[in-house]
């Protein structure tokens, strides 16, 4: 099997690293110790201490497994749930609505 680190961005790095954060922290604001966070994911602990770094090579699953495990899945439901920027593009997109010219009545023959 070939071990293919992921190449990103240093702002997409900065994001999963402080998403790892918060979920390690929001673990240990439940008190709760890596080996029973992981055990109630149902992964790892160096799995879990790899999504708690904000590894890249972890898939989304096992990420999404702790916020399950922790009653935090609902957060996930936010991502790009306010889309100002796509709501504003798609409106321009939308076709404008054009009346049919008026008639002129009682002008003519």
């Amino acid at each position: 099997m070939h071990n293919r680190k992921t190449v990103l961005f240093p702002k997409t790095e900065s994001i999963l690293e402080t998403f790892g954060e918060n979920i390690r922290l929001a673990r240990l604001r439940r008190n709760v110790s890596s080996s029973l966070q992981a055990e109630r994911a149902g992964i790892s602990r160096p799995t879990l201490s790899m999504i708690e770094k904000g590894a890249p090579s972890v898939s989304l699953g096992s990420y999404v497994q702790v916020l399950v495990s922790m009653g935090l899945e609902k957060d996930l439901l936010k991502v790009a749930a306010d889309d100002e920027l796509g709501r504003k593009l798609q409106d321009l997109k939308l076709p404008l609505r054009r009346r049919a010219p008026k008639k002129m009545i009682g002008h003519g023959k």
